[in-house]
């Protein structure tokens, strides 16, 4: 590898070059050299209007369906459509066929994925065949490189066995992720219950099947003294109670999802079934709550929820479609355009540092002398998504024909690069 990165403006707070504009020489995947005016030699050249490098990107909450639901996605396309998102690290839900759920199911997808720039970590489930009734092996699946654990869009129902999850995971210190949704309240629901799910006939998913999840695994992570981390937190009284937490000490984090943050219940209207997902997109006091829980730090990172789903099951009723939309392509342009008020440090910051920092991972440095851990983007590039712009097996996307902000051009990572 031999790649000059040309007049790029560095975005990385732990850098000695933070905030600097440079050119940045990468060979044989170490970052060789960082100054002004580097001549080329031979090295392949990446210039752009306004061009940016920082740390790579971390994703918290990704489905590749690998293994037993290759035809949505496998984890070769998972990564592609990571490193088209500009990400160098993603961690995958358990929820495949089978289920990780033990030692050589988290072997399988570490030996799977070791050949391109983005690092994939398996969560291991929390409970065997994600069946909700009894813990599964952490210990083992932990030693063999599950990153956190959790039963991904299963979410744990029975409060007793999430309490001893949380405290079995406390002898390697490790995460438990849920995802908040009490299934026995939303059970039926297909949309957010108000207004527009009455107007549009629908059975409504009430906000109160994601609070009491929230309040009920707050109260289990202050007994238990572990660390906890909610996903896809869609409401202002579930953001509200997890600022509570925060404030009384106990050791929770959270994630949103971009599409939580561009859409309203009201874009519902003509029944768009990329727009069907779980939690649901929520209304609009739910979307300004959660914007300004981003802004103020209440949100530690972002989670793209991608999971796709084949044509078939999401061109029919809305009633029968299945739930879930892709998002790793479309994460940057989404939280760029969408929240425009938002920093761009801080986003990155929330992309690269963050997410590691809950999952005690190893942070990526950007100097000279090591290993190149890299996202190349442009923040302000105006440009519409479209199919084109999808590297993932499936096409579920709300975005296919919106205008995005933000531009990945390539990521480089473990002595190999991906442009987009």
């Amino acid at each position: 590898m031999h790649i000059l990165l040309k007049n790029v403006r560095i975005v990385a707070p732990s850098s000695p070059f933070h905030g600097q504009q440079q050119d940045i020489l990468i060979e044989n995947g170490q970052i060789s050299r960082v100054a002004p005016d580097i001549a080329a030699n031979g090295a392949e050249v990446v210039t752009g209007h306004n061009l940016h490098v920082s740390l790579g990107w971390m994703d918290v909450f990704a489905h590749f369906c690998d293994p037993g639901q290759e035809h949505k996605e496998d984890l070769q396309t998972g990564s592609q459509a990571a490193a088209k998102g500009g990400f160098t690290t993603v961690m995958i839900v358990p929820n495949t066929q089978p289920a990780l759920h033990t030692k050589p199911q988290i072997s399988y997808v570490l030996s799977h994925t070791g050949g391109g720039p983005v690092q994939v970590l398996p969560m291991g489930a929390v409970t065997k065949n994600l069946e909700g009734a009894s813990l599964a092996e952490m210990y083992e699946m932990h030693e063999t490189g599950a990153v956190a654990f959790s039963d991904g869009i299963k979410p744990v129902q029975s409060p007793g066995l999430l309490l001893k999850a949380l405290q079995y995971v406390k002898a390697f210190n490790g995460t438990i992720i849920q995802l908040p949704d009490d299934q026995s309240i939303s059970a039926h629901g297909l949309m957010h219950e108000g207004i527009h799910s009455t107007r549009l006939g629908m059975p409504g998913k009430p906000a109160l099947a994601e609070e009491l999840i929230i309040q009920r695994d707050l109260e289990l992570a202050r007994y238990t003294a572990s660390n906890l981390h909610i996903t896809g937190v869609s409401t202002a009284k579930g953001i509200a109670l997890i600022a509570q937490a925060k404030a009384a000490g106990i050791k929770v984090t959270c994630s949103v999802t971009p599409y939580h943050l561009s859409f309203t219940d009201a874009d519902l209207a003509h029944y768009d079934t990329h727009l069907k997902v779980n939690p649901p997109i929520r209304g609009a006091e739910d979307v300004a709550a959660l914007k300004e829980a981003v802004l103020n730090g209440t949100v530690d990172c972002f989670a793209t929820h991608h999971q796709p789903q084949e044509w078939d099951a999401k061109q029919v009723e809305f009633e029968y479609a299945k739930n879930g939309m892709i998002g790793l392509e479309t994460c940057f342009g989404a939280l760029r355009r969408h929240i425009p008020q938002l920093p761009l440090e801080q986003l990155i910051t929330m992309l690269t540092v963050q997410p590691r920092r809950i999952f005690n991972l190893p942070q990526p440095e950007l100097k000279e002398n090591v290993p190149a851990n890299l996202t190349v983007f442009e923040p302000d590039a105006q440009w519409t998504f479209s199919t084109a712009d999808i590297a993932s097996r499936s096409k579920n996307s709300a975005y296919i024909g919106t205008e995005l902000k933000g531009k990945v051009k390539a990521v480089i990572n473990r002595n190999q690069a991906q442009f987009s």
